[in-house]
């Protein structure tokens, strides 16, 4: 994998931020048994045909991880980069999957959510075990004046977030980093403790479960609008690789065009 450019004496807010999802992604690794998706491996590493972009994805799976991806992109020319964390689940248990993404656009960027597993408009238990918690954080950081509440020009994309997700810019001036660590570890501590006291999916309920999670995967990934940027950028080509690691096609090809 290639790391990302790094300052230990003067990191940039990329590197901070990078520094948080990595953070996370061992946390998880120390919970979860979590085995690299070989079919990605050609991903670790790409960039741009003028090499002004970098990037990486590595995915992984396990037996409660259905698919973890950890990827990031970044221009320090532009001071621009996203990044994310997603992690979901298999069927056994019906806790939300968990999303991350940070970036600089050039403000800082940050979204955190509960990706939701259960019609919510029905299902009020599943609304108070797992949104209800968050709706204190929520509501602090709707009165926050130092930060720009991010609404989506995407009609999809604002339907699969839930009612509770925290989505932000803010000025890099404002020193946001220590914010975001803490809400991303309080989000992934919080998500951690339900999938220890989840109760499991009954046998014949997981293959609905696993087709709702699939289609979801799949669709959220198409329809992202980060894409037609990654296709300026990288070709179709190697788009269409990345978008169908992030919802986890295994049939990638095993080629990545530099």
């Amino acid at each position: 994998m290639m790391n990302p450019q790094t300052d230990r004496e003067n990191p940039t807010v990329f590197d901070r931020l990078w520094g948080i999802l990595s953070e996370l992604r061992q946390k998880l690794g120390d919970r979860f048994e979590l085995q690299p998706n070989h079919a990605t491996e050609t991903l670790q590493s790409f960039s741009s045909p003028d090499g002004k972009v970098q990037g990486s994805l590595t995915a992984f799976s396990g037996s409660e991880i259905d698919w973890l991806v950890h990827s990031w992109l970044h221009n320090p020319m532009l001071n621009f980069s996203t990044m994310r964390l997603t992690v979901w689940l298999g069927s056994q248990i019906r806790v939300p999957h968990l999303a991350f993404e940070l970036g600089t656009v050039p403000n800082v960027f940050f979204y955190m959510d509960y990706i939701p597993r259960v019609d919510l408009w029905s299902d009020l238990n599943y609304v108070e075990r797992y949104y209800e918690p968050v709706e204190p954080t929520y509501l602090t950081l709707r009165g926050n004046s130092q930060l720009s509440l991010f609404v989506s020009k995407s009609l999809y994309v604002r339907q699969v977030q839930s009612p509770t997700h925290l989505c932000y810019t803010c000025s890099a001036t404002e020193d946001p980093c220590g914010l975001i660590h803490n809400l991303a570890h309080e989000m992934l501590d919080r998500w951690l403790s339900w999938v220890d006291e989840a109760e499991p999916v009954p046998e014949t309920a997981r293959t609905a479960l696993a087709e709702r999670d699939s289609c979801l995967r799949r669709i959220s990934a198409e329809r992202d609008p980060g894409n037609r940027m990654a296709v300026q950028l990288f070709g179709s080509e190697l788009t269409d690789r990345l978008v169908r690691a992030l919802w986890g096609d295994h049939n990638i090809s095993s080629v990545v065009e530099e």
